[in-house]
């Protein structure tokens, strides 16, 4: 067994570390200039920004709605701005300390909010989470997925397919992959009902229509879908715009990466309604051989808003062909050619390379249709409903050589004579739909929310012939398999934070969930199986003064297992289980004119957990089993240092130990018992910086910094199955020039990838027969794009 050199890893860290520690600000006497920012109901307004717009410098709100600027005497323009609220102006003289109120009244975006506040939190909540903007996501967004947008969050590990972050990608938050990441869009479930999975290649650019997104670590709070097992990724889409607008967004780069954006709004027509649309394309040839992308995207909604209603209209979607990659290259290969694409490979008989085979694609359409309604009633009760459907179809194309049962349909091999190559196409197509609703009553001090919803996925798994070498009796469109899947999801939770005196906050959070999943699965019976799940979730927040707050929390998760979890499990008995979480989160959060530090310490102790065994399946899905006790033990640091007026260091970092307990492994029918073994994906140092500098007006240059450990590709800790650490950097430049004409503003954005140009890895898997395969990422390669606003 490998020994833990957990220590030795760290010191890779201590630049971070020092970071963290040492950021101490020199400042001449001035006078100080306080005050508080709350809403119309004197509630206080954590995370509101505090400009002083002659000296192009300013702050934000802490928990209590607090801020703090030193000052020189003199006359100064104060404006404060806050999302869902109107931004309001004051012109102060300082002369001596003093202290002011701003008093922010909401705008039509604060019933945005109400789209997804049942399933957020506020800045001082109990729960580990992160925030990004639209405007964070703006500097980076030139056609990359989002999960590359997020790769430099706390504790987030990112992975592209094809190497340059266009197409097939997903993340792992903690070490936990994609299914256990819980994603939402505007409070509607987006992962896959069946296998759970996220597919950001559907929606190619939706970055764009993204208002904000939310990040909570660890279990987060009750949620709509399957569940928050590592993350929940909160995600607005854009709001209600007063003014007519309109863009043209167009970038390219390396691999003959394209993108191409015409985004516009109406604004308020009679005060009332707003249409607004976004239509995109992305192409891409991507790192790794014949890994293109062809993506197409639009998003389309329509608005009426009055002073306590909104109802919202939208339909988005986007159609996707790829040439498949997900197989990655084999580690003698990767050698001597880390680009190589065996999808598609036709071989001669001597098993040298023929040629290509060039329509192994993946091709998907899917389009999402939301309606929302949201009500205020009074200044303390408010609701939300909101019905949606999404339409799925699409199948992926492969060419398949003689490699026996896995790797050729059974039914069409009963008909051919012996194992034969083919092409087949593999379909899915799936109709999700439900409701999901909530109610708010809010006063000073207890804040409830009721919600839940009930959601319905009706799908249909089936397999096409298209040739076949010794055909038989089989033809062209040949049905060889029809494999149905229906899940029913419905959940109800309550939620309360109630506020004891100034300092304490007390929350409270129970979820109540019901699943019935009836499907039919390769090589085993048919599934048909209930899970009712009972998910309390507690904590304490206390705020000690304006700059410190500390809290403590625990949540309990279940989650059942995705579809292809049963496959190949002759006896139902033998069916996997569902997963236990017990999360238990420890977290100071420090704000001062300076610094920004938040802090946790977490324990996720599991029990059956579903760990990834290093395989994937003929979908390119990774495989999982239960493994029994296992635990996630981290901490995460993260902060934000205003260094002077014109550079700030973002960095954060994870420090982790990630464990199955007593693991058994199976060999050939017999098993054996591993010890204490590490969990599959699991870097034990997670670590992220961004240092920026404005030396002018409307000009940054940023450099982003991104360390991940190294990961086991099993649960065996084996020193040849593994994924070694890996260091990057990328370089980003902003520019912005506001003309005085049609044109409100045009936008530069320049980024070059992999600085240094590392070759490194950030994926891949065992298979027993087959051997290691690794999925290489980009070395150096830019992007390069232009906005124009008007």
């Amino acid at each position: 067994m490998k020994k833990n050199n957990f220590c030795k890893k760290a010191k890779t860290i201590v630049p971070f570390l020092l970071l963290l520690l040492t950021a101490i600000v020199g400042n001449a006497q001035k006078l100080q200039l306080s005050g508080f920012v709350t809403d119309s109901n004197q509630e206080p307004l954590s995370g509101a920004t505090v400009l002083v717009k002659e000296l192009n410098k300013g702050t934000t709100s802490n928990f209590d709605g607090g801020f703090n600027l030193n000052l020189t005497s003199g006359n100064y323009t104060i404006s404060v701005s806050y999302v869902g609220y109107l931004s309001t102006t004051k012109t102060v003289e300082v002369k001596e300390n003093q202290q002011i109120v701003f008093q922010l009244i909401a705008s039509e975006n604060a019933l945005e909010e109400v789209l997804v506040s049942a399933l957020r939190v506020k800045a001082n909540a109990p729960v580990t989470h992160s925030n990004i903007s639209k405007k964070e996501l703006a500097k980076r967004n030139l056609g990359q997925d989002i999960p590359s947008l997020l790769n430099y969050m706390p504790s987030v590990v990112t992975t592209s397919d094809a190497g340059a972050g266009i197409g097939y990608s997903s993340l792992r938050v903690r070490g936990s992959d994609a299914k256990r990441v819980n994603v939402t869009i505007n409070g509607i479930p987006y992962n896959d009902a069946e296998s759970q999975g996220t597919f950001w290649v559907n929606l190619g650019d939706f970055t764009s229509s993204v208002e904000n997104i939310q990040l909570q670590r660890g279990v987060g709070t009750s949620t709509n879908g399957a569940g928050a097992f590592g993350a929940s990724l909160n995600l607005l889409t854009d709001g209600v715009l007063q003014k007519q607008s309109a863009e043209i967004s167009s970038s390219i780069g390396s691999y003959n990466s394209m993108k191409n954006t015409v985004k516009f709004s109406t604004g308020l027509l009679n005060d009332h309604i707003e249409f607004s649309g976004r239509f995109s394309k992305i192409r891409s040839d991507g790192y790794i051989d014949r890994a293109k992308s062809d993506l197409e995207s639009y998003f389309i909604q329509a608005n009426y808003i009055d002073d306590n209603t909104l109802i919202k209209a939208l339909i988005f979607g986007g159609e996707e062909i790829t040439y498949q990659a997900w197989y990655g290259v084999d580690a003698a290969t990767l050698k001597s050619d880390r680009t190589f694409n065996a999808a598609g490979a036709v071989n001669n008989n001597d098993g040298s390379l023929r040629l290509f085979y060039d329509n192994q694609v993946d091709n998907y359409k899917q389009d999402h249709a939301q309606l929302h309604w949201n009500q205020t009633y009074s200044n303390t009760f408010s609701s939300n409903l909101a019905v949606h459907y999404t339409r799925g179809r699409g199948y992926f194309e492969e060419y398949n050589q003689a490699y026996g049962d896995d790797w050729l349909p059974l039914d069409v091999e009963n008909q051919v004579e012996g194992n034969a190559d083919s092409i087949v196409r593999r379909y899915a197509n799936s109709h999700f739909y439900g409701v999901t609703y909530s109610f708010n009553y809010k006063t000073a001090a207890l804040d409830f929310i009721l919600g839940g919803a009930a959601n319905h996925h009706d799908g249909r798994h089936f397999g096409e012939t298209i040739w076949n070498r010794f055909a038989g009796n089989t033809e062209i469109r040949d049905i060889y398999y029809d494999r149905p899947g229906d899940k029913k999801d419905m959940n109800i939770f309550a939620k309360a934070t109630y506020k004891l005196n100034d300092k304490l906050d007390v929350y409270v959070d129970l979820q109540q969930r019901r699943v019935d999943y009836k499907a039919e699965v390769k090589g085993s019976p048919k599934v048909a199986e209930t899970y009712n799940f009972f998910n309390p979730k507690a904590g304490i927040s206390y705020t000690a003064n304006e700059k410190n707050n500390v809290y403590f929390s625990y949540a309990k998760a279940h989650k059942e297992p995705g579809r292809g979890d049963f496959e190949k499990i002759p006896n139902t008995n033998d069916f996997p289980k569902p997963e236990a979480l017990n999360d238990f989160e420890l977290g100071w959060r420090h704000t001062s004119d300076a610094m920004k530090i938040s802090s946790n310490i977490y324990y996720m102790k599991y029990i059956d957990q579903l760990v990834l065994t290093g395989e994937i399946d003929k979908d390119g899905a990774f495989k999982r089993t239960n493994s029994g006790k296992s635990y996630r033990l981290g901490l995460e640091i993260e902060a934000d240092f205003k260094i002077t007026d014109h550079l700030s260091v973002r960095p954060n970092v994870t420090l982790s130990r990630n464990k199955n307990i007593d693991f058994k492994n199976e060999t050939n029918d017999v098993i054996t018992n591993e010890g204490d073994t590490t969990i599959s994906f699991s870097p034990e140092i997670i670590a992220a910086n961004t240092i920026a500098l404005r030396p002018f007006q409307n000009f940054e240059i940023a450099l982003l910094s991104k360390y991940v450990g190294e990961q086991f590709l099993t649960n065996l800790e084996e020193s040849d199955k593994k994924l070694e650490n890996y260091f990057i950097n990328d370089l980003n430049f902003i520019y912005a020039i506001h003309p005085k004409s049609i044109v409100n503003s045009i936008h530069f954005n320049a980024l070059v990838n992999n600085l240094f140009n590392v070759a490194y890895i950030s994926n891949g898997y065992h298979d027993p027969d087959w051997g290691t395969y690794y999925f290489p990422q980009a070395t150096r390669n830019f992007l390069v794009g232009m906005t124009i606003k008007f």
